[in-house]
């Protein structure tokens, strides 16, 4: 019993996740509590609240699922014990029961394939970049930024024994890959007569790097090679009886033959159940909505029917815009999970679809026949925008929406551990502004900021800029009493973030104008502006934070490296995924990040090249080009990538003084 004065509370659950959820619940809902990416405010009431009764709550589904293919590479490429470990306690308070366990798979790849007769030369130049690996796994990518050292694989074995293991003593079901059909193309030397097709490139690679081998469903290595790799893994690390296969994602099938498409599901499955005779396929549900034209109903049908119903779990990956449910009669009856999917490569910048993550769930489960089994959170990239998933998490245990502008005053209270009229009013204008995005909404971040400079380039927003600059103006007059509370700083340099990520578009408009008018001495005023104050300050406030930090995600790479040569290696897959991601800038800014030292010696390197060369023009008479521009800058964007340069992991400076200080010169 506890001691005089003391408050007991029992938290208890059906499982590990369901009690760790339970005291999540009782620290938010009574101690005014609060645990995110971006920090925690954990300051406990003393006594300890009791509560007025018992309190039950059931989850109306029975997963929470988390995780996409892509974050493992996004996010979660350079991380250690310690980071694993911390998600992992994050997930099960906040009662995800359901997540990929993906690390370490390469490992039993390679020793499948040397089990074959490959050469370790082969495996090589099969396996990408450890910045990469998500787009290898699915069969997008071969060799680009690789090979993998033999210490990537002792060290991604070691993680993924301590991943399952945490994940397993708190109740989570783990999800491990299985064989989708692509092959390295030594399976066809060792294999001479396998019968096997070259897909095509994918995404703006070439045959270079894209261009891998599928294996036919129907020829006999397909199963062989399938449960050969299923039962190494289970071997090695146990298993939980679900499996993740993609064979199609972002990628044209050979056919549109339903009945190809349909032995193409089959044989998947198949090699699953020969190595574990209860398995459970979880698939991706993107490929649905990504090619509407080619997966037409008879397509989509062909390949869900061919696994006996109730043993493959789709994820409607893209719900809360794009929803598939909806057009396939509940996935023809397969189970699925309505996922939130959000972010797209990890961008920064302030986003949701509130409205329709709030409604979208209840709908999906009161669909006609719904075979809805569960919700999930599906990013591409984290630790950006973290009231977006704390609102999905609750929605995952709740029977209805919620009352959202109430909601969000709570939880800017317990984000900052004080109330604060102030900050509750910055909160409301977010929600009803960036955070309320409607229709089809696709979060890449494409502002004029983070992208290669033209004179054609999108500044349209889907909210009021001025509510921004009114929640900026809100957050900083609330710093006097909430400026010593880190989440409360980290908001308020992402909202001048976000602002300033505005001021650099109407900064643009006015380079833009200037130039098409001819008026050189206002384009030298806009240019001049933008290059040596805006960009420079924004710098200046990313260095500030230590979750802005280009050295923080550069430094934990080289961090996992054991030679001088894997870290040089490791930071070059680290570099070039934030910036050109691929050799020649193939998918150039998809996973564009605002960072202290990216900010200044990339995109402002860029946007000083592209004013100098307007002014060039207006002086010579000469018409500007877009396509020489593109060949010179690209000079200047892979000139970042081999720069050599070390970035401090440290942040410098006062994060309220530099948004003070850019609020004074720049509020409009």
């Amino acid at each position: 019993s506890p001691p005089d004065g003391a408050v007991a509370v029992a938290v208890t659950g059906s499982t590990g996740v369901a009690a760790a959820a339970g005291l999540y619940r009782y620290l938010r809902d009574f101690c005014g509590c609060h645990l995110s990416w971006s920090g925690a405010q954990l300051r406990l009431p003393d006594p300890l609240p009791r509560l007025p009764t018992e309190i039950r709550a059931s989850a109306p589904s029975r997963f929470r699922y988390y995780q996409n293919v892509c974050t493992q590479s996004y996010s979660y490429a350079w991380w250690n014990w310690e980071r694993w470990e911390r998600e992992i306690d994050w997930m099960a308070l906040s009662g995800i029961n359901l997540a990929l366990a993906f690390a370490g798979q390469e490992a039993a790849w390679q020793r499948v394939y040397r089990s074959l007769g490959l050469n370790q030369s082969e495996i090589d130049a099969y396996f990408t970049g450890p910045a990469f690996l998500a787009w290898n796994r699915m069969g997008n990518l071969r060799g680009w930024a690789g090979p993998l050292p033999p210490a990537w694989h002792l060290k991604q074995l070691y993680l993924q024994y301590r991943i399952v293991e945490r994940m397993r003593s708190l109740g989570m079901s783990t999800v491990l890959p299985a064989f989708a059909g692509h092959v390295p193309q030594g399976v066809l030397r060792v294999f001479p007569h396998v019968n096997a097709t070259r897909l095509g490139g994918w995404s703006h690679f070439d045959c270079t790097y894209s261009c891998t081998y599928l294996l036919d469903p129907e020829d006999a290595m397909f199963q062989v090679i399938g449960t050969l790799f299923l039962k190494e893994l289970i071997k090695e690390f146990g298993t939980d009886h679900i499996y993740s296969a993609d064979t199609f994602n972002e990628m044209t099938p050979l056919s549109s033959d339903p009945a190809y498409l349909s032995r193409a599901s089959s044989a998947v499955f198949k090699s699953m159940t020969g190595a574990d005779p209860e398995a459970v396929w979880l698939m991706q549900g993107w490929l649905f909505q990504h090619q509407p034209d080619f997966w037409q109903p008879a397509q989509v049908r062909a390949l869900l029917r061919a696994v006996p119903l109730g043993r493959m779990i789709v994820l409607d990956l893209f719900a809360e815009s794009k929803p598939v449910y909806l057009w396939t009669e509940s996935f023809y009856g397969q189970p699925f999970i309505w996922c939130m999917l959000h972010n797209f490569g990890g961008n920064h910048g302030l986003f949701g679809t509130v409205e329709a993550i709030n409604h979208g769930p209840f709908a999906a489960r009161n669909f006609p026949n719904s075979t809805m089994v569960g919700t999930g959170l599906v990013p591409e990239g984290i630790e950006q925008n973290d009231m977006v998933y704390e609102l999905m998490n609750e929605l995952g245990w709740r029977q209805e929406p919620l009352d959202l502008p109430s909601w969000v005053t709570r939880y800017a209270e317990r984000r900052y551990g004080a109330p604060n009229a102030a900050a509750a009013g910055a909160w409301q204008l977010l929600l009803r502004s960036v955070y309320n995005c409607t229709g089809v909404c696709v979060n890449h971040n494409r502002s004029p900021l983070v992208r290669r400079p033209s004179l054609h380039m999108d500044t349209e927003l889907w909210y009021n800029a001025s509510d921004v600059y009114e929640a900026w103006r809100l957050l900083l007059s609330a710093s006097t009493q909430l400026g010593s509370s880190p989440t409360f700083r980290y908001d308020l340099v992402d909202v001048t973030r976000q602002a300033a990520q505005q001021l650099v578009s109407d900064h643009y408009q006015s380079i833009r104008r200037a130039f098409q008018s001819q008026a050189l001495p206002d384009l030298l005023t806009a240019g001049g502006l933008l290059l040596y104050d805006l960009l420079p300050e924004l710098d200046s406030l990313l260095s500030s934070h230590s979750l802005f930090l280009l050295g923080r995600w550069l430094e934990s790479a080289r961090a996992v490296a054991t030679s001088d040569q894997e870290a040089e290696q490791y930071e070059l897959n680290a570099r070039n995924q934030v910036t050109l991601w691929g050799p020649s800038g193939n998918i150039l800014d998809y996973a564009n990040k605002q960072l202290g030292g990216l900010v200044l010696d990339y995109y402002g390197v860029r946007w000083s090249l592209f004013v100098s060369v307007l002014v060039e023009s207006l002086n010579s008479g000469v018409p500007f080009h877009q396509d020489q521009f593109n060949q010179a800058v690209f000079q200047v964007e892979r000139g970042f990538v081999y720069n050599g340069k070390r970035y401090p992991a440290a942040p410098a400076g006062d994060s309220l003084e530099i948004s003070r200080r850019l609020f004074l010169k720049y509020y409009p």
